[in-house]
């Protein structure tokens, strides 16, 4: 029970990697504040966690300001404080939209992603860490990525939040390092999700590969060879959470020991597709 007692937000809690550090929390003896556009989806995400009272719902769209700064408020109200902040909820491209090259880049597109990316994150650790700094305790961990430190093409809005959000990391680290503060990045790479088995269908034809051939493509940077899962993450998530990671502050963790991206099929870069 490495984190009994304390009490965790986790934004895109609902599925996929933060469904994983949720459940991984809890079983470690926290109370955990999980975040999701869909209230169908949230609590069906809480029953099915069968946890009682350790886990909490909040609907919400963390893209605006006032929407992370209330989550924040409601997780104090409904368990009393915060000692651990997940800003986990993310992607490449808004709604209807395509990955594209920056020229033909439209403005709604690139502003939706740096307020899903890196201004979310932002807006949740200020509001945090006025209530860690006077309680001398707080764990952040954002869930950053590996295209956080490589890049690819067609991918302006994501790779370059990831950077940032990187940057941003280290910078809180330093100001509240002496405050009993840690403050990490995850940087996963392709990590075996629910929705990687929605959309990697897809993304292997585009790139003119059956899917297990795209698993295998993905694997090739990583110095264990395996495409790593979401209770990897959620490991990692738990040690950065306890007091073992206590001087673990300022690092971007390639949870998927990933060190550059992907070496592209001749085809695909003929294509000029990017992933």
């Amino acid at each position: 029970m490495e984190l009994e007692g304390q009490v965790a937000l986790i934004t895109g809690g609902t599925r996929g990697i933060g469904r994983g550090i949720a459940e991984a929390f809890v079983a470690e003896g926290a109370n955990v504040v999980i975040i999701g556009r869909s209230e169908e989806k949230g609590l069906g995400a809480v029953e099915e966690m069968d946890a009682g009272d350790q886990v909490h719902f909040i609907a919400g769209d963390v893209t605006k300001q006032d929407v992370c700064e209330g989550l924040v408020e409601q997780t104090v109200e409904h368990f009393g404080k915060i000692d651990i902040l997940v800003p986990n909820a993310g992607g490449g491209t808004a709604e209807g939209e395509e990955p594209s090259p920056l020229v033909d880049m439209n403005d709604a597109n690139w502003q939706f992603v740096i307020n899903w990316n890196l201004n979310h994150p932002m807006w949740l650790m200020r509001r945090a860490l006025k209530y860690m700094i006077p309680q001398e305790h707080g764990r952040i961990m954002s869930v950053s990525s590996m295209y956080g430190k490589v890049v690819l093409p067609n991918q302006a809005p994501y790779c370059t939040t990831k950077h940032a959000l990187n940057g941003l990391t280290k910078v809180v680290a330093q100001e509240v390092g002496t405050m009993g503060i840690t403050v990490n990045a995850l940087c996963p790479g392709g990590i075996v999700t629910d929705l990687m088995q929605e959309s990697g269908p897809a993304a292997a034809e585009a790139l003119g590969m059956e899917f297990e051939e795209f698993l295998t493509w993905m694997q090739q940077p990583s110095a264990i060879k395996r495409v790593n899962t979401v209770e990897d993450c959620a490991l990692v998530a738990v040690l950065l959470a306890s007091e073992a990671g206590a001087g673990i502050t300022g690092s971007m963790i390639l949870s998927l020991i990933h060190i550059s991206e992907p070496t592209r099929p001749e085809r695909i870069a003929d294509a000029g597709v990017g992933v």
